[in-house]
């Protein structure tokens, strides 16, 4: 396809073509190279992927630290009650070594979530008062309603198998 443009200041006409050229193609190689280092670097920040060409992994390991500082923050902002339950120091410390190699699935309620459900599959926290609130925390946020609280919540609590 082309088109004839007029220059109003010389009255002069130029045509251009509408069609492909060889730099679309060439762009989009340069468009997947970027994406894919990218999705690298990413995965070396969120993933404990391994460090892309170019990178200092030192550095890398900083950001990722970082990083994973950040989502400890911000989970614990999202449920405070984790870090009450387990203690600000204890939280901080199994959180952290939960996000190592485990990106986030979907917002920080999830995050919150799976890092509660990690535990209590590990058996842990260590304390069984601290697990027993934990495991209470996590079934009241983990079904798809809330759980009834009250008198209705302590009747169920009495009924025998549960804890």
């Amino acid at each position: 396809m082309s088109e004839t443009h007029t220059d109003t200041g010389t009255g002069a006409d130029t045509e251009t073509s509408g069609t492909a050229s060889g730099t679309d193609t060439g762009l989009d190689a340069a468009r997947e190279r970027l994406a894919r280092a990218q999705g690298e670097l990413l995965s070396a920040l969120v993933a404990d992927g391994p460090v892309p060409p170019g990178f200092d992994a030192e550095r890398l390991a900083v950001q990722a630290r970082a990083l994973r500082a950040k989502r400890a923050d911000v989970v614990a902002k999202v449920a405070p009650e984790l870090p009450g339950i387990l203690g600000e120091e204890e939280y901080r410390t199994a959180f952290l070594a939960y996000a190592e190699g485990r990106p986030m699935r979907g917002n920080y309620r999830r995050d919150a979530l799976d890092f509660a459900q990690h535990l209590l599959a590990a058996d842990r926290p260590d304390d069984a008062k601290q697990r027993k609130r934990l495991h209470a925390w996590w079934r009241e946020r983990a079904g798809p309603a809330p759980l009834p609280s009250g008198r209705v919540r302590r009747l169920l609590d009495r009924l025998p198998g549960r804890s």
